[in-house]
This record gives structure tokens, C-alpha cells and sequence, in this order.
């Protein structure tokens, strides 16, 4: 069984690669018990602004491996590095808070640019981080987070920083065999990590900064000014025996000389940084946008700094593809207004978005509904739930299942009765979140097994009633009339009022959901001579449709709306018979 899955589950067939490369860093110790050691996953994101629904492939990825490794009886550290002592880069639109003034903080680490105005929150990061946190609790996601402005400025990397700038020579010539090279141009490009942009000043290929120092040579140290604390610097000296550092910014004009080996107000280049921390945390899997995989970029040089300087391995790193939006564009997170892993989970359970993760490969890109094909992909994860219950789903999906739906840690919290997406968002459009209406119609569904309480569908009922009320235009919305349309009513022929008494005289027998949709698509057919589960033709799908656009011109005044089943038990049996002319 364990191989069958292995064959056919993309997060089984990276777990087996790490616990492989583990043994082989550390032979006979991975599978001896007590004593072996951590196996480490990590993720790298950067609260430069609102981190969004692709960020979020770089947490889920390493969560999913690290979950089945956890699952397999092995130690296993989910690493989060924060990267808040990037350089704040530029200002983002449409971010709350924030106007053209913030842009006098460009240059200085994200921990030391002020938070949004109104934000409870210290500083940029922390605003940021914060909503991030909260939706990967709710996600089940377990973690160790690193803040990496805390490792900087409690010298917990100086020894590396030392030992990087003693073999800066040697990182140059690594870099070098790049600097003449040129990416070559994607049709789509992918989102760039913003720590990979965090320096981009153009030495390097791929336009990224190497720490090329100029005249007086490479330094892969860049100083924060401690006048202005910006990162506008530039190395002008360094003496290896005594690790004094002269420095200059091109902002204000301050220069000052320091120790390295006492100084934490500065951090290696992106370059250099990340392999450091490969080296320093042992990581195994670390996976990566797809443009880290060009030549020259931060993946690929790391590979090489990592183990001709820091004596260290390269973790797998899976590059992994967009994740886009439907009737969306392209997420960028140093811009505001793009959807959040909290903006999705109030749309939707925690599960389905997990499921939306775990069932593509990192290489798959996929899209994240906002608009109405959430209501299909609902639809699919139910259908799903069903064979993974009666055991006809196949080996892939009941492993994407299980990984949507719980964690090494146990179940995650779901809704005890899930009733259909696109029947609570139907009630909930219809009813405008009154909950004594909404009782009233759940209630009516199914009559053999009659809801009797909103809370056992609950979350599902509160995401869905959130998507109607802020993902539905205006123009999209339900409204029931009033009065009846006599006008129309006055207008009909002999058939269609045959149509409406057939509905209406079959109402109260068929008061329930599997009723009414047996009744609305019935009528035609009784019409047309048929019995009422006669296969549909061409001629009788056109008379149904006409009667349905009929129905809802009655109803709702437009010839579309929520499944008419849903609809009549909403509208309700004495509301239906006013408005139909009976």
C-alpha cells in the first residue's frame, strides 16, 4: 500500500526523498529511534505587504511533506523564516493606511518601518505577519517561525557573517561564472519571491544585487546606515585580522567604521543569506518560485555557495508553479488588493483550501475561486468526501483527502452537517442572513432528516452567506418580488398557465428539495405526455427551459437565479402561490 501511494501521491514521493537524503547526511541515525535527528523542512516568506494566495504555496508545500513525515513516526521541523529585515522596498497601492509619505522609509528593514495607521501592531512586519499567522492556525499548519531581523541583530549568524566576508573572494568568483549571463525570457513569468527582488540593483544575472562593491571590492555585507537606517550603503574597507568594517550611505552622507564582530545592524546579500541559512538550519526540502530555477538565480548559486563556502548541502527544492485567481490577475504581494489565505478562508473551510493545495503537484499551477465556480469545486470536494467514505476514491485522491482534512495532529474542525455550498449560498442570498428564514428553509430540505439548528451547518453556512454578500455583484443578487407580476400573468397562453397550475397543484407533495426538483423538471414532461422521469429530448429540454425562464420572471424578475427547488422552498409554499397566480 505504501508504495502504491508513493507512485501516486506527489507529497508520499517528496517524503520518501528527504528521509532519504536525512539517512544520507546522517547514516544509520534517521531510522535508530531517540536518538535521530530532526529532519528540516522550510518555508521563506516576506511581510513586504499583504502575503497572498501564491505565498502561501511556499508554506503548504513543505507543511504537506513535513505533515507525512511527521505522520511516518519521525522528528521534523517545519522552519518559517520571516525575512523582516529585508529592505523595505516600495510602497504598496491599496493598501489601507498607507499614502505617498511611506515612501521616506524605502531602504530600511520592514521591522523598523511603521505600521499602516490604525494598525494594533508595532511596525510593517508584524502588521503583516500578523493576518498570516492567524489564517495558518486556522489552516492547521505547525511551524517554528524565525524572525530573521532577531538572528541579525542578536548576532546569532555573526560567525557565518565573519566567516562569508573571510571568503568573499571566493563568493565572487562563484558569482562571476553568472554575472555575464542572461536569463532567458519566460512567455509567463512566474512571481519572484520578494526576497529574491530584495536587492535588485543589477550586478548579477537575472537583475539581482550580488553585493558587488565597486572599486574597493566584493562585500556580500550589507550595513544598514546608522544615521537614517536605510540600506543605501556601500563597504568601502575591511580588515579580516581586526573585523573593522568602514562604511558610507549614499542617502545621508554618514559613514562610520565598525567591528563586524560586534556589529548587527546589517545582513548578508540575498545571495549569500539564504544558503547561510541552508547550512545553518540543515535544511533538507525547501522549495521555490519557478523563476529561481533561471540561470544565475538565487537556487541555482546558492547550490554552489552552499557548499564550497558553508560546508553545506543544498536542500530538494521543488520549484513551484502560479497560483492564480479566478477572473483575477497575477498576485504580487508589494501590491495591496490581492486576495489572503484570510481572505479565502472566509469564503471557504479551512479542508477545501488545503485540498486545493495537496491535489496538485508544486510544478501544477491551479487557480483559487472567488467567483462562482467556488460553488463547482464545493460540489467536487463533496462527491469526493462521499467516495473517500465509501471507499471507491482512487489512491491519489483519498490521499489528498486525508491530507485536506487532517494533520499528523488530528482532525481539523469541519461542519457537522454539510449541507451543499450552493444551497446555503442560495439561502443565504435569498433570506439576507435572517436566521429564523434560513432555519425555516434548511428545515424543509430534506423532511426525513430535518435541520433543526443553524450550528451543525455552521462554518459552512457563515463562509457561503460571506461569499454572497461581498464576491456577488449587486446585479447578481436575489430579490424575490413582492406582488405578483399581474401584467405577465395576464399575458399567458393556455400552456404556460397549464405549466403553473401542474407546479402549483403538486406543491405540497412534493414539499422537499429532492421533491421540488423531481416536480420543476417534471412538468414539462407531464405536459408533453410523458411520465415524469422520462429521459429528457432535445424538443423537452427547450420547453423546460422556457419554463424555468417563466418561473423566474414570476419569482425574481430576471430569467436566471438559484436553482428553482431552492428557490420555491426559500420563497415558501403560500409566497409561491401569490406570486404564480394560484
Amino acid at each position: 500500500m505504501a508504495q502504491q501511494s508513493t507512485e501516486t501521491d506527489w507529497v508520499s514521493r517528496f517524503a520518501d526523498e528527504v528521509i532519504a537524503e536525512a539517512e544520507r547526511r546522517a547514516p544509520g541515525k534517521v531510522t535508530s529511534g531517540a536518538s535521530a535527528p530532526v529532519i528540516v523542512c522550510a518555508s521563506g516568506l516576506s511581510p513586504s505587504g499583504p502575503i497572498h494566495l501564491g505565498n502561501l504555496r511556499e508554506v503548504m508545500t513543505p507543511h504537506l511533506v513535513a505533515d507525512e513525515i511527521r505522520r511516518r513516526g519521525h522528528e521534523v521541523r517545519h522552519l518559517i523564516s520571516w525575512d523582516d529585515y529585508d529592505r523595505y522596498r516600495k510602497v504598496p497601492e491599496g493598501v489601507q493606511g498607507v499614502d505617498k509619505s511611506w515612501a521616506e522609509h524605502i531602504g530600511k528593514p520592514l521591522t523598523s518601518v511603521p505600521a499602516p495607521a490604525g494598525s494594533a501592531y508595532p511596525n510593517w512586519a508584524e502588521h503583516f505577519k500578523a493576518a498570516m499567522t492567524e489564517a495558518l492556525a486556522e489552516l492547521g499548519v505547525e511551524y517554528d517561525g524565525i524572525s530573521q531581523t532577531e538572528q541579525y541583530t542578536s548576532g546569532v549568524y555573526r560567525d557565518q557573517v565573519l566567516h562569508a566576508m573571510k571568503h568573499r573572494g571566493d563568493i565572487d568568483a562563484i558569482l562571476g561564472q553568472y554575472r555575464t549571463k542572461k536569463a532567458p525570457a519566460k512567455k509567463s513569468q512566474k512571481p519572484v519571491d520578494e526576497a529574491e527582488l530584495e536587492a535588485a540593483e543589477g550586478s548579477g544575472a537575472a537583475a539581482e544585487d550580488d553585493g558587488s562593491g565597486g572599486s574597493a571590492g566584493y562585500f556580500p555585507y550589507k550595513p544598514y546606515c546608522g544615521q537614517c537606517e536605510k540600506d543605501l550603503t556601500t563597504v568601502t574597507s575591511y580588515d579580516d585580522e581586526t573585523t573593522e568594517l568602514a562604511y558610507t550611505c549614499t542617502e545621508c552622507g554618514f559613514g562610520e567604521t565598525v567591528r563586524l564582530s560586534e556589529f548587527n545592524r546589517g545582513k548578508l546579500v540575498w545571495k549569500v543569506d539564504w544558503p547561510m541559512r541552508w547550512a545553518y538550519e540543515g535544511v533538507i526540502f525547501e522549495p521555490s518560485g519557478v523563476d529561481h530555477s533561471s540561470p544565475g538565480s538565487s537556487f541555482v548559486v546558492g547550490g554552489q555557495i552552499v557548499r564550497q563556502i558553508f560546508d553545506g548541502a543544498q536542500p530538494i527544492g521543488p520549484m513551484y508553479a502560479f497560483v492564480g485567481i479566478s477572473g483575477m490577475a497575477k498576485m504580487s504581494s508589494s501590491r495591496g488588493g490581492v486576495p489572503t489565505p484570510g481572505d479565502a478562508l472566509k469564503i471557504m473551510e479551512a479542508p477545501l483550501l488545503r485540498w486545493l493545495y495537496a491535489r496538485r503537484k508544486p510544478n501544477q499551477s491551479f487557480k483559487i475561486a472567488f467567483d462562482q465556480e467556488i460553488q463547482r469545486l464545493y460540489d467536487e470536494w463533496d462527491k469526493l468526501e462521499s467516495k473517500v467514505a465509501d471507499g471507491s476514491a482512487l489512491p491519489a485522491d483519498a490521499a489528498a483527502y486525508s491530507r485536506a482534512a487532517r494533520t499528523a495532529a488530528g482532525e481539523l474542525p469541519r461542519t457537522p452537517r454539510p449541507l451543499p455550498y450552493r444551497t446555503l449560498a442560495s439561502v443565504a442570498d435569498i433570506t439576507a442572513g435572517h436566521d429564523e428564514q434560513t432555519l425555516r428553509i434548511l428545515s424543509e430540505l430534506d423532511p426525513d432528516d430535518p435541520v433543526t439548528s443553524l450550528d451543525v451547518t455552521r462554518p459552512r453556512l457563515d463562509k457561503a452567506e460571506y461569499w454572497i454578500n461581498t464576491q456577488v455583484p449587486a446585479e447578481q443578487r436575489t430579490i424575490v418580488r413582492d406582488q405578483p407580476d399581474e401584467e405577465l400573468l395576464g399575458t399567458l397562453d393556455e400552456q404556460s398557465r397549464g405549466s403553473l397550475r401542474l407546479l402549483l397543484e403538486g406543491l405540497d407533495e412534493h414539499w422537499s428539495l429532492d421533491g421540488l426538483t423531481t416536480l420543476v423538471y417534471g412538468v414539462p414532461k407531464v405536459q408533453a405526455g410523458l411520465e415524469p422521469d422520462a429521459k429528457p429530448t432535445p424538443e423537452l429540454k427547450v420547453a423546460q427551459r422556457a419554463f424555468f425562464a417563466l418561473l423566474y420572471q414570476l419569482l425574481v424578475g430576471r430569467d436566471t437565479g438559484p436553482r428553482l427547488p431552492t428557490l420555491l422552498l426559500a420563497v415558501g409554499a403560500d409566497r409561491v402561490r401569490k406570486l404564480l397566480g394560484g
